[in-house]
């Protein structure tokens, strides 16, 4: 029973924090939460940053939202400004070439399989050695893009450290997968309480009757 009570409460509480029930804190400009935008594959890892440049007018309106951090999900299209800090110094003596795609979700052998549309900038190969890798494009429509770092030689898909963006989206948005996640955890900790509930009677019950 008490395995089952807390699972219960683990389902909730995931369920809960998911769908922002809990207190989730993030970054009041943009959606990087308070640990940073941390980016990493299996040999490195960035801290990561978007920026965009403020739209005519935005600017004298709000001085403080004219550069505002995102992190992977970008709100607008529009000239922006991207810096990854290597947390890696062994790859700040190692020339690092950019490139950003736009890209087309096919999954075909995965959910995270893309297919390059086209290629909207490409900054040729040098070195970073001060840590911080800094590029900028214009991106003329929402859609799903790549920031690439081609890794010295990026022979091994490795040192392609790729970066997914979504333009065009809510930035504080839940996806919906952990919508239906977190509505099926809620629904199954509901059953479980029941049915523990329900038990606990019947056994109430049966010890009346044995009395």
């Amino acid at each position: 029973m008490r395995i089952q009570v807390l699972i219960s409460c683990i389902l909730i509480l995931t369920a809960c924090e998911k769908l922002g029930i809990t207190t989730n804190k993030t970054n009041a400009l943009g959606n990087r939460p308070d640990l940073d935008c941390i980016i990493a594959n299996d040999f490195y890892a960035v801290h990561f940053s978007t920026y965009i440049q403020p739209a005519k007018g935005e600017q004298q309106a709000d001085a403080k939202a004219a550069f505002v951090p995102y992190c992977q999900k970008i709100p607008r299209s529009g000239k922006m400004f991207f810096t990854a800090d290597l947390i890696d110094r062994d790859i700040r003596t190692t020339p690092i070439a950019i490139k950003l795609v736009e890209v087309e979700k096919i999954g075909e052998n995965g959910p995270n399989e893309y297919r390059e549309i086209r290629t909207v900038t490409d900054i040729p190969a040098k070195l970073y050695p001060r840590g911080a890798v800094e590029a900028q494009a214009d991106i003329d429509k929402n859609g799903s893009y790549q920031l690439i770092l081609l890794i010295g030689d990026a022979i091994e898909e490795d040192d392609k450290f790729k970066i997914s963006l979504e333009v065009g989206v809510d930035p504080n948005g839940i996806p919906v997968y952990w919508v239906i996640a977190a509505s099926g955890g809620l629904l199954v900790a509901i059953i479980i309480i029941y049915l523990i509930y329900r038990n606990r009677k019947k056994l109430k019950r049966n010890d009346v009757h044995q009395k």
